[in-house]
């Protein structure tokens, strides 16, 4: 088992407990911090827990002899982007992954396809008042969403390549909310893409979101919070070795 013991010393951000050094360039960033506990003990070697600050668990280790590092970031985008922004401007991370849970708004997509995601539209005040109103497209590093699809491919895991929605609201009761969306090919729904994909362009930080279909909108289909919590491995092997296979 991991220990969460953690020198509180020479910490360089608000946010996060990390020393200088104790975190990789290459790091993985899962919404729930549980699910980055899970996959540091059973994916990881020689691993610390560097962050434990407001429960949002961080660790760094090593993946086939590399090192890498995966950080808790909660939910939503107002939630991510402090811990994405402290990232990389405290601690010089360079390629940002996030590995995450969305609800598939095509009745095709069943639950746990790996989707690697090209852009994100959204619904995000963030955004729209960041660029005053304005639209940014948000998204991929085409390198790092090239490598993590031939490292799927390699791997034997089917992924679906496409565009997702990152929404400020998980709950809205909204009639016909994803007909717009269906309509343009947008896969699936979930809260955090948007703003990792924008944010990493203004650091010239390369970000992915490697997601798995955890239930289906239009059908009602859907996993488990267990599920969500400490399977989903195909997408975390997709996204160690497409971020890893790029350091190489």
């Amino acid at each position: 088992m991991i220990k969460l013991d953690v020198i509180k010393l020479e910490v360089m951000s608000i946010h996060i407990g990390a020393k200088a050094g104790e975190i990789a360039e290459t790091i993985l960033l899962p919404g729930d911090p549980l699910r980055a506990k899970h996959v540091a003990e059973t994916m990881l070697e020689d691993v610390i827990c560097y962050n434990n600050v407001r429960g949002m668990l961080g660790f760094t280790g090593t993946y086939n002899g590399q090192r890498v590092s995966i950080q808790g970031t909660g939910m939503g985008m107002a939630s991510i982007g402090i811990y994405i922004n402290e990232l990389m401007s405290e601690y010089g991370v360079k390629n940002l992954i996030r590995v995450g849970t969305c609800g598939a708004i095509q009745k095709d997509l069943k639950i746990g396809q790996v989707i690697l995601v090209t852009g994100a539209s959204g619904d995000s005040n963030m955004n729209q008042l960041y660029f005053r109103s304005l639209d940014f497209a948000a998204t991929a590093d085409f390198d790092l969403l090239l490598s993590a699809y031939h490292a799927a491919k390699r791997l034997g895991i089917n992924t679906i390549q496409g565009t997702i929605f990152s929404t400020d609201n998980f709950y809205d009761f909204s009639p016909n909310r994803w007909d717009k969306w269906i309509e343009h090919n947008v896969l699936a729904v979930e809260m955090e893409t948007q703003i990792l994909y924008t944010f990493t362009k203004k650091f010239n930080a390369r970000a992915l979101s490697v997601l798995t279909v955890s239930d289906n909108v239009i059908t009602g289909e859907s996993s488990s919070s267990f599920d969500r919590e400490q399977t989903y491995d195909d997408m975390m092997r997709v996204a160690l070795e497409g971020a890893l296979s790029l350091e190489k």
